[in-house]
């Protein structure tokens, strides 16, 4: 199968395979969205040298088997390494001794380099004496480091204090699809679906390859659905607590933070964080954050007008939210629990929820149907608390643009165009003039509907700009 996008990424380790100096590529992001094959695809069959990383085993274990594939790509008989000093040693010996006739470059991949830190034989100053004192030098060295687990990534290699800090020549964050790449991935696989179904899959499984794959052509969206995630032994049903534990030490007290957020769908602030999970406010939370944002589970965004102090945490990925919802609590009981639900309420109040979190994720293609991706604009979102017993306001998608224009966007996620009538009509307006009250603002505000398929021409439709489904796949 060919790749789907990943242009950019493929490019950048391409011009760092035929530069003239010594390259450290260091790929990255979460669980499952393609990076070995992103890699693997890349280069085919060139590695010099190739090892994977294995979860939760000894580093005599991971030793043996580094050893093994030494072994494999040079052709003798080695021995296994006492220490991550003496593989590298070993690793460097074997390097020096291949010499390409075409003049390409050394060319060594290490896989899950995150597992093989097992907090013994000090592999990270091994792996820093190599490339420091060895690798970096070799104008004809191209070494590929490739890590799930972005918190570590973030606090060995970037964060780091000693000889590692800035020492990769380039960082790739492999971001998850976009509506329009996993539409291409569908097709390739022989589906062909409405983009209304595509939506909706991506509400589930977001844009990540691996959960994609698991859809057949021979079966509907629904079935697929109730086959992947409910029907018992279903090949995802058990993902959550893998995707957890392999990437957090301590995944407990990450998981009280993902519960607590997907209890309160609009976020919470850190205070309330430590109300709802009773973790101390400390440096240590600090860090469960930024890991949690780093690895694109949870989303940091300030309303608009407020400090930075004031920052929301909102979960947003999208197969998390999704187990939370509905797995955890029908899985097994009813195999065909996804077909059963269509029109069930809380499967219309999740789609509303999951349809605004694509919009988010899909702020460059709404800012393209705008006409505005030339201009600077920052993205948040409002609410006002409501007085003297009124209900609160809360509007979703807020964008501030350097055109001295506000767009003020509203999702609505339907099986058919958006009818705006006269009641509707009156709150879109009543909301803006409340927003121009409490914010002082001095800028023209601009109404924005983002929907699937579009509005219903009448008399209070053309007060609107509207953004459609088919716009979000752009």
């Amino acid at each position: 199968m060919y790749i789907i996008g990943r242009q950019y990424e493929m490019q950048q380790l391409r011009d760092m395979y035929s530069s003239s100096e010594a390259e450290m590529a260091i790929v990255y992001g979460r669980r499952r969205v393609g990076k070995t094959f992103l890699v693997r695809e890349c280069f085919k069959e060139q590695f010099d040298f190739s090892f994977t990383g294995v979860y939760k085993k000894s580093a005599e274990t991971q030793l043996s088997l580094f050893s093994s594939a030494l072994a494999e790509y040079s052709g003798h008989i080695v021995n296994s390494p006492r220490d991550w000093y003496e593989a590298f040693a070993m690793l460097k010996q074997y390097l020096k001794a291949i010499e390409h006739s075409d003049r390409r470059k050394r060319l060594v991949f290490i896989d899950e380099i995150a597992w093989l830190d097992t907090g013994d034989m000090d592999f990270l100053g091994a792996f820093e004496a190599f490339w420091n004192g060895w690798g970096a030098a070799q104008d004809d060295l191209m070494l590929i480091v490739c890590a799930s687990a972005t918190s570590w990534m973030t606090k060995k290699f970037f964060r780091h204090k000693g000889g590692l800090f800035n020492r990769g020549s380039k960082r790739l964050y492999i971001n998850p699809f976009t509506l329009n790449e996993t539409e291409q991935y569908l097709v390739a696989r022989g589906i062909e679906w409405t983009r209304y179904d595509i939506v909706e899959t991506y509400m589930i499984m977001g844009g990540i390859p691996f959960y994609l794959k698991q859809m057949s052509p021979r079966l509907s969206f629904t079935q697929n659905i109730d086959t992947i995630f409910f029907k018992r032994n279903g090949l995802l049903a058990d993902e959550f607590q893998a995707l957890y534990e392999t990437l957090f030490e301590n995944s407990e007290q990450y998981l009280k933070i993902i519960r607590a957020l997907q209890r309160k769908r609009i976020g919470l602030t850190r205070g309330e964080i430590v109300d709802e999970t009773k973790l101390f406010n400390n440096g240590v939370l600090t860090t469960y954050l930024e890991d949690l944002v780093n690895c694109g589970f949870v989303r940091a965004y300030c309303y608009f007008g407020k400090r930075k102090q004031d920052t929301m945490y909102q979960l947003c990925d999208y197969y998390t939210n999704f187990y939370l919802t509905y797995i955890s609590e029908h899985y097994g009981r009813d195999e065909q629990y996804w077909t059963n639900a269509i029109d069930d309420s809380s499967r219309q109040a999740w789609c509303g929820y999951g349809f605004e979190q694509v919009c988010k994720d899909h702020l460059l293609q709404i800012r393209q149907r705008l006409g505005i991706n030339g201009v600077l604009s920052e993205s948040s979102s409002w609410f006002h608390k409501g007085e003297d017993g009124r209900r609160g306001t809360q509007i979703d998608l807020v964008i501030d643009r350097k055109d001295r224009v506000i767009s003020l966007c509203d999702m609505k996620y339907c099986m058919a165009d958006f009818a705006i009538d006269r009641q509707y009509d009156e709150h879109l307006r009543q909301r803006a003039e409340l927003f121009r009250s409490v914010t002082k603002t001095k800028k023209a505000l601009q109404t924005v509907i983002v929907t699937t398929y579009g509005v219903v021409q009448n008399a209070y439709s053309q007060r609107v700009q509207v953004v459609t489904m088919d716009d979000l796949f752009k």
